[in-house]
């Protein structure tokens, strides 16, 4: 026996004596390419109705991972269920169950908007009595209802991903994956896009699991965030308590002489929590008022002309720093990656 509620535009189906489970759960999950562990047993819990983000360098494992749940890999070994079913056994009801906004654009420009929905409709069993009402559903969601017979080659690249997002919502997922939902998109839109995702969270009771490249989007979206790093998790939190992790301030200074004023403040100082990023000195230290001072004092002395020092507090990129050992700007734009690079060489 099947119950159905209908709350908005989700329908919600409760098993009769299946007790609730997580969106996402794994055990020792494992993927290994001969002697390298892409995914190296993993052990996480992603529950139901919040947005998960999955951060990580370029081949930290965050791809692979996403890839067996979606399953478009398997595992090597451990097991994983996503709303309840298994990745291997039940793939086709993982299939149904889950949707997928891909990084690159699968949308295509010789259909209109709301000819995409359709077609995405039928190829997900959506019944015909049904595909009128949640596509126009969905056009009003994501706000193209103005522009849902125009050809997509007309669209702005914010209005596909938006009609991306609601594409993948026609079949009524219980957990979006996202892939890098707003690469390459301007701000005003990148902040559009947030506010469709906030809203799906918080009103219709989606799971989201997110990659991002954009620290920002990560930190504002996320209810909680796993950093990956050589196929493991190296921490798992809300992002308040993340950055409170770094315990201090971050000192940054602007200096033609970056080298040699980190060499002095590690001398001088026994400041050796520091990194260079973006062309600035960052130190982290506890009760950076009273150090920025010292630094000055030692830059004058040593010489070294400071064209600005300025004192905040760690944010995700910090963090990010901290467990991974590189920015992830660093990564961002160099290869192909997340979910499609997957798709391709799969396809190959």
């Amino acid at each position: 026996m099947q119950i159905s509620l209908n709350l908005g535009y989700v329908s919600l189906v409760k098993r009769e004596n299946q007790p609730m489970t997580h969106a996402i759960e794994t055990h020792q999950l494992t993927k290994a390419y001969n002697s390298l562990k892409a995914v190296d047993a993993l052990n996480i819990s992603v529950e139901s109705g919040e947005i998960f983000g999955l951060l990580g360098p370029n081949g930290a494992g965050k791809t692979t991972a996403i890839s067996m749940f979606c399953t478009i890999l398997k595992p090597t070994s451990g097991t994983a269920t996503v709303n309840g079913f298994d990745i291997v056994r039940e793939a086709n009801k993982v299939r149904k169950s889950i949707g997928i906004v891909f990084q690159e654009p699968s949308v295509d420009d010789r259909l209109t908007g709301r000819e995409n929905l359709l077609m995405h409709a039928n190829l997900y069993g959506v019944p015909a009595s049904e595909q009128k009402e949640r596509i126009n559903r969905i056009l009003k969601l994501v706000e193209l209802e103005d522009r849902a017979d125009d050809l997509l080659r007309t669209y702005s690249g914010g209005m596909r991903r938006r009609l991306e997002l609601g594409r993948g919502l026609i079949h009524y997922p219980k957990v979006l994956f996202l892939d890098e939902p707003t690469v390459g998109l301007d701000p005003q839109t990148r902040d559009h896009m947030w506010k469709y995702i906030k809203e799906l969270k918080e009103a219709h009771d989606i799971t989201v699991v997110l990659t991002t490249h954009y620290m920002d989007e990560a930190d504002r979206l996320s209810d909680r965030i796993a950093i990956m790093d050589h196929g493991k998790i190296v921490v798992l939190d809300t992002p308040p308590k993340l950055k409170e992790t770094l315990e201090g301030d971050v000192v940054v200074i602007r200096t033609d002489k970056i080298d040699a004023l980190s060499e002095v403040v590690s001398k001088a100082l026994g400041l050796e929590n520091k990194q260079i990023v973006d062309g600035a000195l960052e130190i982290t230290v506890r009760n950076g008022k009273s150090v920025m001072p010292r630094i000055m004092e030692l830059a004058t002395q040593n010489q070294i002309y400071v064209e600005s020092i300025l004192l905040r507090e760690p944010n995700l990129e910090d963090v990010f720093l901290h467990y991974t050992g590189r920015t992830i700007r660093e990564d961002a734009g160099k290869e192909l990656h997340g979910m499609a690079a997957i798709q391709r060489r799969t396809i190959k």
